[in-house]
């Protein structure tokens, strides 16, 4: 039977929201609500990636992002074996096709080892083929803790083992408003009221705004960019055996433009990088004069495109024309042709962003005595999800009044 008033109150039914819900479920006596806006999980950015389970290659040593990668991606890998969730550690190579590339690829490769990643080597051209043999570079990286997987797979396994430990997902449940009184919380949604002693907030897109409806100041903003897939066809993945990645620029948060096989089959290439001028927009066409306002006023986004102009408009020119997408396609594998691909699928990624134009590159977790607030939890979010949720729980458990 559904209650009303619960020890603790999730906001967000994606992978991060769902790993902390069954983090903390494993705790006895503890009454676990999930409010989930839409009408199933993993509806935004967990349900619309590619699905690579990262090895922790690009985060800087010590971070948050590095730490909880390289333990979430082992604690991955076995949660699927446990739940006969299939997955694969298929590897991926990087691939630099400039003198100017090699540089950045060796700073990769320290990262990576610094990471405590098993199993790098440099790869000669020849090599390079000897893994993908279509693939094209100068010099290349590889990365065999690199894994594809169905996060949204993993997503409802997660939010399984919640309710199996007594815990109640409501979807259909957007949080209209918090009130915070001695008893708790107060959150009136589109499924009803509900009290809670505590709450969570893993809102994803949305997690500024739901910050502000508790009454805290994020201090960041949400700026949603939209990443545009194509699909290899059938007769043309043979081209690509594993992941095959370019050097990233590292000024950018975007790792470039792409080649992924899918657990599930085929393979995919992209994603480009656009702004998207809604937050849960997934097409060209998609458009709210809300959040599209909120981005264009914001004093952080109008010092960003000053820095970035020059690369948000190759980034919107490839979005409008195939041929210019195809071309970044075939640096790194140059038999890819216009006809090979067909237009794919797309996510938006919830790029948080400080008032100074500061790209928030690590996880950001603000805390009341009442609240957590996951406000920055960009890839590898999805890889890292297991830690980042033992995390979050264990810092409930600490300081909630639970």
């Amino acid at each position: 039977m559904d209650r009303t008033r619960y020890d603790i109150a999730i906001i967000g039914g994606g992978i991060v929201g769902c790993a902390v819900g069954m983090s903390l479920s494993r705790s006895q006596n503890l009454s676990i609500l999930l409010l989930e806006a839409e009408d199933k999980l993993a509806a935004h950015q967990t349900g619309n990636n590619s699905g690579v389970i990262h090895s922790g290659l690009y985060y800087k040593p010590g971070s948050l992002k590095a730490r909880n990668c390289v333990a979430g991606r082992e604690a991955m890998y076995a949660f699927c074996a446990e739940h006969d969730i299939p997955c694969e550690r298929c590897g991926k190579v990087v691939v630099a096709t400039e003198e100017e590339e090699i540089p950045r690829l060796d700073d990769l490769e320290k990262r990576g080892l610094a990471n405590g990643l098993q199993g790098l080597r440099r790869l000669s051209p020849a090599e390079i083929r000897e893994y993908e043999p279509h693939a094209s570079g100068i010099d290349g990286l590889l990365v065999p803790d690199t894994g594809i997987v169905d996060y949204v797979r993993v997503t409802k396994t997660f939010a399984e083992i919640l309710k199996t430990n007594g815990g109640m997902i409501r979807l259909n449940a957007r949080v209209h408003a918090c009130r915070e009184h001695s008893a708790g919380l107060t959150l009136e949604t589109s499924a009803g009221v509900f009290v809670c002693r505590n709450l969570i907030n893993c809102a994803g897109l949305q997690s500024d705004r739901m910050a502000r409806l508790c009454g805290v100041d994020p201090g960041l903003r949400i700026i949603p960019f939209r990443g545009e897939y194509f699909t290899l066809q059938a007769e043309k993945e043979h081209l690509v055996r594993n992941l095959i990645y370019p050097v990233p620029d590292p000024a950018f948060p975007f790792l470039g433009v792409h080649f992924t096989r899918l657990i599930e089959g085929g393979v995919e290439a992209g994603p480009n990088a656009v702004l998207a001028f809604k937050r849960e927009g997934y097409k060209k066409s998609s458009f709210s004069l809300r959040d599209s306002w909120e981005t264009f006023t914001y004093k952080g986004f109008l010092i960003l495109i000053s820095r970035f102009l020059k690369m948000g408009l190759g980034e919107m020119y490839r979005s409008c024309f195939k041929g210019a997408f195809i071309k970044a396609l075939q640096r790194i594998v140059p038999e890819i042709e216009g006809g090979d691909v067909r237009t794919g699928g797309a996510g938006v990624r919830a790029q948080a962003l400080e008032p100074d134009g500061t790209l928030v590159d690590d996880f950001r977790i603000v805390q009341t005595p009442r609240m957590i607030h996951v406000l920055n939890a960009p890839s590898p979010a999805a890889t890292a999800a297991i830690s980042i949720g033992e995390h979050i729980a264990a810092v409930a458990r600490k300081d909630f009044d639970i």
